[in-house]
């Protein structure tokens, strides 16, 4: 059987459903579709978990949050950093897991008024314990294509770490790499040139004064 092709014309007539934030968000992200994939990577000690609560904070105003806690699970510093964001805001839309295969987490999205965003932090620890090889994450992201996935992952030598993150970093539509308290767009739907998203002013000028 021969598999569709498509017309430009039938691609210009496509529609989306696109995340109607605010300037914070919009300006360094532009406006994604709500089931755009997120692949979002960066260095230790650089903001990167700070902006991905404040990211799953914000998505709870479009949507219920599942955050796939698989590096950290629920430690004090989890603790502490839901604590500080004031997550108990998205009481109610905001859920983690911490062991959760792949397989189960499919069977938890099959089941109605199911999460509209998964965060998998990080892609390294699933891919390791949990299932999450790159196929694996791709025919789920497909099956569940009304979805948003965003992919934390760690890196080494700037770079995320592992061939498959990599390669998950290719297929992804936003592509964000935090780095001194900042986090910037790299590709496919990004905002303003030369913006980027704030995650802890405090930090970025703590960071510049050691500069």
């Amino acid at each position: 059987m021969t598999k569709r092709a498509y017309s430009p014309k039938e691609i210009a007539a496509k529609k989306w459903v696109t995340l109607p934030w605010g300037e914070q968000w919009s300006e360094p992200f532009g406006f994604p579709a709500e089931n755009a994939s997120w692949f979002i990577s960066g260095a230790s000690a650089q903001g990167k978990s700070s902006f991905v609560m404040q990211l799953g904070k914000e998505l709870c105003k479009y949507g219920p949050v599942l955050y796939m806690s698989y590096e950290e699970r629920v430690n004090q510093s989890f603790q502490r950093r839901m604590d500080y964001l004031g997550m108990n805001e998205v009481q109610g839309r905001f859920r983690v897991v911490t062991d959760d295969s792949i397989d189960e987490l499919a069977e938890r999205l099959a089941k109605p008024k199911s999460p509209k965003f998964i965060i998998v932090d990080s892609y390294q620890v699933a891919y390791d314990d949990f299932g999450w090889t790159y196929p694996a994450a791709v025919a789920l992201m497909r099956r569940f294509n009304r979805k948003c996935f965003i992919f934390i992952s760690q890196e080494d030598k700037s770079e995320p770490t592992g061939k498959p993150a990599r390669r998950l970093r290719y297929i992804c539509d936003m592509k964000v790499r935090v780095m001194g308290y900042k986090a910037y767009c790299l590709g496919r739907s990004i905002g303003e040139a030369g913006n980027h998203y704030v995650v802890w002013k405090e930090g970025i000028l703590k960071t510049s004064n050691n500069l």
